[in-house]
């Protein structure tokens, strides 16, 4: 028994001596962009948490919307606890008319117009670590956001080096919206699942793009711009017959099975082919309306009126701003003659987001996988020396926690 011991123990330390080189190569690599990241996110968490201290205002809310007995527990409040209850009791979808109704909501909200990767994530986390629902959530949005900010790094590094992949990361940490990567919401995993299958599509590794694509479709329904995207990068590949036929193949009938599939079972459930989007219509009033809604908010914000559909004033001005600003770099992006996969998932994310009636103050969350927006701001900052661009980064980490974090969460509907 002793002789079998010591010869485990001997081939347990040379796989580690021969790990170790890897291991270090790693940490050489990644290491720096998680300290940047986790550093700059940690101060504009810290900030979001004392203007909540501070202010008190979530004292006085319901604690399922912006509410609690803590400035944290607000994270976990309005889409955090319809993630919570999913992953504690699961789906029941069903389409249940409001008696009497006849506004904009006529039906009662259901848990099927969230997708289940996250808190199935989030239950798997529960198991495994025997947290509750609450510090689960928390803990898989922590590190999907590392994932996120790895792949964002590896996506702007394609083009314009190490310095613009670390600047691209930072931009992750403090962009407008980005609040919701550390709290009970789905989107530090989705923009994770989206950035590494765009990069995989980059380097023409098509299986796993069209399985990441897969997950995303599992998990948010503006995957079905990234699907787009690898759909057009697998036939330009298949026209071009750069990397045969399978593989491209592969990745485009593999790629909407995850959010086809998610839609085809609600609406079975349902009862209705198109239940899911009936219950977003009828719950949320969350509808694709050709871009009506979010032309009157950017005619209206400009000049001070505040009478159109869901107004939030400071967080309709805020995510204005973040539209200005997503339009602003397009051209610049396109400058850049990205790949075809970024091009359409970026443009894509952008019409639907644009295109749909919804509460306008989260606009700026839903632009967050529009992360390729990012790469001409990183490619022009990579000259900056690194403390300066610390120094930018530190100023708006501290800022980020009011415009993209309380005012997201307190002064709007996230």
């Amino acid at each position: 028994m002793n002789t079998t011991t010591a010869f485990g123990r001997e081939q347990a330390s040379s796989a580690y001596r021969a790990l170790r080189p890897r291991l270090r190569a790693a940490a050489r690599r990644h290491g720096p962009v998680l300290v940047l990241f986790g550093a700059f996110k940690l101060v504009g968490f810290c900030s979001f948490m004392f203007l909540l201290s501070s202010t008190g205002s979530f004292r006085d809310k319901h604690p399922r919307f912006g509410g609690g007995a803590h400035p944290w527990d607000v994270l976990a409040t309005w889409d955090g606890w319809w993630y919570q209850q999913i992953a504690l009791y699961g789906y029941d979808p069903e389409l249940v008319p409001i008696p009497g109704a006849t506004g904009l909501i006529t039906l009662e909200g259901n848990s099927a117009a969230f997708f289940p990767l996250y808190p199935a994530l989030i239950r798997l986390t529960m198991t495994v670590t025997g947290l509750g629902s609450y510090g689960a959530g928390l803990l898989v949005s922590v590190l999907a956001s590392f994932a996120a900010a790895l792949g964002i790094h590896a996506v702007a590094e394609w083009f314009g080096g190490r310095r613009a992949g670390l600047a691209a990361a930072g931009l992750w940490a403090v962009w407008p919206g980005s609040g919701v990567e550390w709290a009970v919401y789905s989107d530090s995993l989705y923009v994770a699942l989206a950035a590494w299958a765009c990069y995989a599509v980059m380097n023409r590794h098509w299986l796993t793009a069209g399985v990441l694509a897969l997950a995303a479709g599992l998990n948010r329904p503006t995957a079905g711009a990234l699907i787009a995207g690898i759909g057009v990068a697998a036939l330009l590949a298949l026209r071009r017959r750069e990397d045969g036929r399978l593989r491209p193949l592969l990745a485009l009938v593999l790629a909407p099975l995850g959010l086809v599939g998610h839609l085809l079972w609600v609406g079975h459930r349902m009862g209705d082919p198109g239940g899911y989007f009936a219950l977003q219509s009828g719950a949320w009033a969350h509808e694709f309306d050709y871009g009506k809604q979010t032309f009157e908010v950017l005619t209206s914000v400009p000049v001070g009126r505040f009478t159109y559909l869901f107004a939030f004033p400071f967080a309709d001005v805020i995510g204005v701003g973040v539209v200005l600003l997503a339009l602003a770099l397009v051209p610049l992006l396109l400058r850049l003659r990205p790949p075809a996969v970024l091009v359409v998932h970026t443009l894509l994310t952008l019409a639907l987001v644009l295109g749909s009636q919804q509460i306008f103050a989260n606009v700026s969350r839903y632009l967050l996988p529009c992360f390729p927006l990012f790469v001409p701001l990183a490619v022009g900052m990579r000259r900056l020396s690194l403390p300066v661009q610390c120094s930018l980064f530190g100023i708006a980490a501290l800022a980020s926690g009011s415009y993209a974090g309380y005012v997201l969460f307190e002064l709007g509907v996230p």
